[in-house]
């Protein structure tokens, strides 16, 4: 997880009705994050050489208030995996916005390099994001930026017709490893838009990774 601090103003015309921007002290984020799909089930069925694969996607922190409390979760920019089948099922359940792309991963993390790299290929170019592992993975503080990030519990995606989709995502706390050496190597504004591109050539917030776990993500409902 690669995270940048990003003006709120660019991400507005984002925002699902009925939900707002989530800040972290007064400070905005979106995160470019990559990880691995293991033994994936959609609507509890294995697809056949579908239940394996990486996926990297840019997202950002919303929340909604509900009656007892706040609802916090993210939004999607644009997530890419490398089959098309999967970009067309994601698409058609979540109204996400799935793009398929030759992917790869290269996972030393528990080798002595301890390096991590997802790549795709974009417009005949490998793009990448990578990062080294430092120190020993333990649970993020509560207040802690770490926290922040990993702990949203809802997706949102505005739906074609102005409505929302909300579905809620189960996954215990993760722990993280505190990240070094990242470099996201891209097109960002081929891949995500020119508002992305100042952003995400600075210098990330934070960097770390997390140890993830089993997901459950349910079904989605209209707001």
């Amino acid at each position: 997880m690669a995270n940048y601090e990003i003006d709120p103003a660019v991400l507005e015309p984002l925002v699902p009705r009925g939900t707002e921007i989530d800040l972290w002290h007064g400070r905005c984020f979106v995160s470019v994050v990559g990880f691995q799909f293991l033994n994936t089930r959609v609507l509890g069925v294995a697809v056949p050489f579908h239940r394996n694969f990486e996926e990297v996607n840019l997202r950002f922190y919303v929340r909604r208030l509900v009656e007892g409390g706040v609802r916090r979760g993210v939004v999607f920019v644009k997530e890419v995996v490398p089959r098309r089948v999967l970009a067309w099922v994601a698409n058609a359940l979540y109204n996400e916005k799935y793009v398929a792309l030759p992917m790869s991963c290269e996972d030393h993390a528990m080798d002595a390099s301890r390096r991590l790299v997802y790549g795709w290929r974009l417009d005949g170019r490998w793009c990448r994001l990578g990062m080294t592992l430092a120190g020993e993975a333990s649970l993020p503080e509560e207040a802690s930026e770490e926290a922040f990030i990993t702990e949203h519990y809802w997706g949102y995606t505005g739906q074609r017709d102005g409505s929302t989709l909300e579905y809620r995502v189960e996954h215990p706390r993760w722990k993280v490893w505190r990240a070094v050496d990242t470099e996201l190597v891209c097109d960002v504004a081929a891949l995500y838009g020119e508002r992305f591109a100042p952003c995400l050539s600075a210098r990330p917030s934070s960097s770390f990774v997390a140890d993830g776990s089993a997901i459950v993500v349910r079904r989605g409902m209209g707001l």
